[in-house]
């Protein structure tokens, strides 16, 4: 079974710099939907059989159009163990903001996540969103018991990141080493044990994106 993880289009809080995460949702960029039609062009030749998504907006809205664009019935269900990060204090903050208030929340987030401490701001851990959103995938594979089966989910960058990692066994402290996720990529787990254990296939493509990236892309 194939698990092709889709992060959300680039919103316009993503391009001011500030932390989004469950509690915020600002609007997807217009440049955001011509980026969600060539990920749905991208993945046309695979074949799914069902779709998952965060349902905050932002999420959601980039699900729809990407199943639209593969020109398949795929069943979209929304999953709330896909949302991102619940953020507390941070939500809204612009980075910049954030390093002066909360500088050691703000390393830690970025390069210690088995550091990152939320008792001043509020919000998950790393641990918990990854205890939050594991169950869900267990959920996804057991659902989807075809051979070969693909599925298509669309989440958030941290929470992507933190969960896809910790699937393929990374430590905690090591969940930020393989790099950010970029707005509209594809990353493409494997698992031929029901979801005990997963192979990378493919980490955060962007080679059918016409857009060169940008430093506000990646989280």
């Amino acid at each position: 079974m194939k698990l092709y993880f889709v992060r959300h289009g680039k919103t316009q809080w993503n391009l001011e710099g500030r932390f989004q995460g469950a509690g915020g949702d600002s609007e997807l960029l217009t440049e955001s939907y011509q980026q969600m039609v060539q990920v749905g062009h991208f993945l046309r030749q695979t074949r799914f059989q069902h779709a998952y998504s965060s349902p905050i907006r932002r999420a959601r809205v980039t699900a729809q159009h990407v199943v639209k664009e593969l020109h398949q019935h795929v069943p979209l269900t929304l999953m709330s163990r896909l949302e991102e990060f619940h953020l507390g204090q941070l939500e809204g903050m612009a980075f910049e903001d954030v390093k002066a208030q909360f500088p050691a929340e703000l390393d830690a987030f970025r390069n210690h996540p088995d550091q990152y401490d939320t008792s001043r701001i509020g919000g998950e851990t790393f641990q918990e969103v990854i205890d939050r959103m594991t169950p869900g995938i267990q959920a996804i594979v057991g659902a989807n018991p075809q051979p070969k089966a693909n599925v298509l989910i669309v989440s958030h960058g941290a929470a992507l990141n933190a969960e896809i990692n910790a699937l393929l066994g990374t430590p905690l402290p090591d969940l930020r080493k393989r790099g950010g996720i970029r707005n509209t990529s594809v990353t493409v787990l494997e698992t031929t044990d029901g979801g005990h254990s997963f192979d990378l296939l493919d980490w955060n493509d962007t080679s059918f994106l016409t857009a060169a990236a940008s430093p506000t892309d990646t989280i």
